[in-house]
């Protein structure tokens, strides 16, 4: 009997134990000296949070090398280049003036060479016909205008056209042989057997008071008859400038080349032309010694 009641008993304490475990899961309630209970490296699962469970990380490939965050890739910049500035269109070529145009300095073509031969035939001196409007053309053209009663600019415009179209040229007032200095006109003109063989433009005194050497005078070109009495062949250094290739018909007055021969009386009382035309009359003697020179 004794052992049926202790079998009994056995078996009743492990049905509680078994209940027990059921009751408090994995990590419960552990046996042995340390009686306090300790979490499961799992963790527990509370009954008010049955849901919650840690996430199991997957596995990683063992080929795979995880070095943390990784930075994109820095692509290089390219270095701008240098920005080039752009070539200026070239100017458009100045169109060659035709018959009927206005002429200016530095004008070239046949139209020119056409003009600058018929200043020649009238007796306006401009060197040779080569096409291009240069500074003894423009001398030529004033000369011509200064003759017509025109302005005196140089630039062959309607009304100098005119007057070559009309061949306004000046005439002789004292005939005979020699040159002839007309004042009044601005003008140096050659006269072979009473008639004008060739016309230059020329500047003159211009009135205006001047002083020299401690003396103050006024820039005149006596009127007269005179006869050409002294000749430099070279640059004739003055207390009042320089004179080219002079040729002295007056005191210390001449007719000499100038780099600026205006069109209006602007020297100290010689009768200015261009060196160019200064050369000319050097090399054909258009005023030699003793020859006739009348000023009015």
């Amino acid at each position: 009997m004794d052992r049926r009641r202790t079998g009994s008993g056995v078996a009743l304490a492990a049905s509680l134990l078994v209940g027990a475990l059921a009751l408090s899961g994995c990590g419960g309630i552990t046996f042995g000296k340390n009686t306090s209970a300790t979490p499961s490296a799992q963790g527990t699962t509370s009954a008010t949070d049955p849901a919650t469970t840690d996430p199991t990380p997957e596995p990683t490939d063992p080929g795979t090398v995880t070095s943390g965050p990784t930075t994109p890739p820095t692509t290089a910049t390219a270095t701008p280049k240098p920005t080039t500035k752009p070539t200026p269109p070239k100017p458009t070529p100045k169109p060659i003036p035709t018959e009927g145009d206005t002429l200016h300095s530095g004008d070239t073509g046949p139209y020119v060479k056409q003009v600058q031969q018929r200043l020649s035939a009238l007796g306006y001196w401009n060197g040779s016909a080569d096409g291009v409007y240069g500074g003894l053309t423009s001398q030529a053209v004033m000369a011509l205008q200064k003759a017509a009663g025109l302005g005196r600019d140089g630039v062959f415009g309607p009304a100098t056209r005119r007057a070559l179209q009309n061949g306004v040229r000046p005439q002789s007032r004292i005939g005979g042989s020699g040159i002839e200095i007309d004042k009044a006109r601005q003008l140096l003109l050659v006269v072979r057997g009473g008639r004008v063989t060739m016309i230059l433009n020329t500047s003159t005194g211009s009135g205006e008071r001047y002083t020299s050497q401690g003396s103050t005078r006024t820039a005149l070109t006596p009127a007269g008859t005179f006869s050409t009495f002294r000749s430099v062949n070279h640059l004739d250094k003055g207390p009042l400038g320089d004179l080219w290739r002079p040729r002295y018909f007056n005191g210390g007055i001449a007719v000499h080349g100038a780099g600026n021969v205006p069109g209006y009386p602007a020297s100290h009382g010689c009768a200015r032309v261009s060196n160019p035309a200064m050369d000319m009359i050097w090399a054909n003697d258009i005023m030699p010694i003793g020859g006739r020179v009348t000023v009015y």
